[in-house]
């Protein structure tokens, strides 16, 4: 199940993955993510908290449709804040900003422990404007 955790005007979108991620969750992340680009934002900042998720209850499929849709849609994604308690996470983010290094100018991604929410709230609030 997927719920924004906390609504913003601009061009700033944050959402909590709780128990599992299914292909209506896709969906639904989707939606709200256009909704944000009608609105006027060239970029979308976005939060993801994870830390209740459930891989066992995720779809594999919505996981990996939401990627692809993830890179076709790169140059309007502002800064990602992942919000996790995972180690594997936090080794992820590194990589993902190094292999995306060249398309990422003025983007960044990182990686907050779930006592760190405020802040990675911050992080993305103070992305990329929605302009570009």
């Amino acid at each position: 199940m997927i719920e924004q955790l906390k609504t913003f005007p601009d061009n700033v979108l944050a959402i909590e993955v709780i128990d599992g991620f299914t292909g209506t969750d896709e969906q639904l992340c989707r939606k709200w993510f256009e909704a944000k680009r009608v609105a006027g934002a060239e970029q979308v900042n976005v939060l993801v908290k994870l830390d209740e998720m459930k891989l066992s209850a995720s779809s594999v499929k919505a996981f990996f449709e939401d990627i692809l849709w993830a890179l076709r849609n790169y140059t309007h994604l502002g800064h990602l804040a992942i919000v996790a308690h995972s180690k594997v996470l936090k080794a992820m983010v590194p990589l993902d900003n190094l292999f995306f290094q060249r398309a990422s100018e003025g983007r960044l991604e990182r990686y907050f422990d779930v006592s760190q929410l405020n802040e990675a709230i911050a992080f993305v609030k103070e992305g990329p404007s929605a302009e570009g």
